[in-house]
């Protein structure tokens, strides 16, 4: 069991009852000296600390990690084609160790979950368990139009699936993936679609990313964007996880809300890349979409900082559409936390009795925080990651005054690894 006393929710002093992997009570400080409590307890004196629910970012390439500034400066096709040439050279080794520094990461930054598209993913899925991240990962497929290698990632995604059932079937999110319309086949887009329906599983997938990717379909599938010929080929639903949704026209609104899509906002890895920055946020909220964000991988944004990607895409909004109250700050800290919840389909994303205990504590005895503003404003738009004093995710401390076990070990080994590999 955890004990958090005294600790702000909602501008409440607290006390905070964590049992097994779920908050088990939330009560006015001080009233859990009345609480008859057995077993081993850990406490933690919060005083002068808030409580918020932890982080979840839906869209990341955890086996990036050790690819900073690899391909800067570049143009998205451009970086594209250099990063594959370098990812082909990879292994399960190199995967495992950059899963682990991508871990290490969320966790300092307040991110309890993170919704993974990369390959070797039983290595990612033992570096995540390993540093106490919960996390939603799977087979990643693509063929690049080969009709023998649709073939082999057929029967290797069959083949992973049977191999890996211990995984999923203990609490782990398991989802397959397919990387765009412009790199996989459509047979094998129909194919994972329906593996991915039989089985109630998540399809996580790039779309709509670039404006060429947009153009592309249009020239290649009768003047079809991305959205609407997924759409013909049955793969809109409310299982689909869609990464970037960046060049969208209103039909393409239309139908992600119709059909139920979750969709992922990466604007810092976006306007690196200069795919673009004129994310549709208004218009797809009012729509009825679910709008989560994410980071994107470590090549194109750099790095995992879920807080710092807040208030890029707030100030994005703002700037573009000449209204400062483009993406208010409740709705930023659902974006990063219950809507990412939703998609997944967990009970997280939320400080509530018989919710998952996944919780950042943020340490508000520094600078950002003594203004008279309001703590979300403090938090996305003054402070920095490092307010993050500790997190718990599936009840257990995983970051605990800033100190994350393990973690120099696992610096030196990631720095052998790239030596090795890059």
């Amino acid at each position: 069991m955890i004990l958090l006393r005294n600790i702000e929710i909602d501008e409440k002093a607290c006390d905070v009852l964590i049992e097994k992997d779920v908050i088990s009570k939330i009560a006015p400080a001080g009233s859990s000296r009345n609480w008859e409590l057995a077993g081993d307890i850990e406490m933690m004196d919060c005083s002068g600390k808030v409580a918020l629910p932890g982080f979840i970012n839906m869209h990341t390439h955890a086996g990036m990690s050790l690819m900073r500034g690899i391909g800067e400066d570049m143009i998205f096709q451009d970086w594209l084609k250099k990063i594959w040439a370098i990812e082909s050279r990879f292994d399960s080794d190199f995967v495992y160790w950059s899963t682990k520094v991508a871990c290490i990461e969320m966790v300092r930054t307040g991110t309890t979950t993170f919704n993974d598209h990369y390959w070797f993913f039983p290595a990612a899925h033992k570096a995540a368990v390993e540093t106490g991240v919960r996390h939603s990962l799977g087979y990643d497929m693509i063929d690049l139009g080969d009709p023998d290698e649709a073939e082999r990632e057929k029967d290797q995604c069959l083949r992973w699936y049977e191999q890996t059932r211990d995984i999923w079937q203990k609490g782990s999110i398991y989802q397959v993936a397919f990387h765009a319309v412009y790199s996989v086949s459509e047979g094998l887009i129909r194919w994972i679609t329906d593996f991915a329906r039989e089985r109630n599983l998540n399809l996580h997938i790039h779309l709509s990313e670039t404006l060429k990717e947009v153009e592309d379909c249009k020239a290649a599938h009768g003047g079809l964007t991305p959205v609407e010929y997924l759409d013909e080929l049955g793969v809109l639903g409310p299982n689909l996880l869609a990464a970037h949704t960046l060049w969208l026209s209103e039909h393409d609104i239309e139908l992600l809300a119709a059909r139920g899509v979750h969709c992922i906002h990466n604007i810092n890895s976006n306007a690196k890349l200069s795919s673009g920055y004129k994310f549709l946020y208004n218009e797809m909220r009012d729509a009825g979409i679910n709008i989560c964000i994410g980071t994107d991988g470590c090549a194109s944004s750099n790095n995992l900082d879920l807080l710092e990607a807040m208030k890029t895409a707030a100030l994005f909004q703002k700037a573009w559409r000449g209204d400062p109250k483009a993406l208010p700050l409740d709705e930023l800290l659902d974006m990063a936390t219950i809507n990412g919840a939703k998609a997944l389909k967990i009970n997280a994303g939320k400080l509530s009795e018989g919710a998952l205990a996944d919780i950042t504590i943020v340490d508000t005895d520094n600078t950002f925080f003594l203004s008279p503003g309001s703590f979300l404003a403090n938090l996305i738009y003054s402070a920095h990651s490092d307010c993050v004093d500790s997190v718990i995710c599936g009840g257990r401390f995983v970051m605990r005054h800033r100190e994350i076990d393990g973690e120099r070990e696992i610096i030196e080994q990631a720095r052998r690894e790239i030596k090795r590999m890059l």
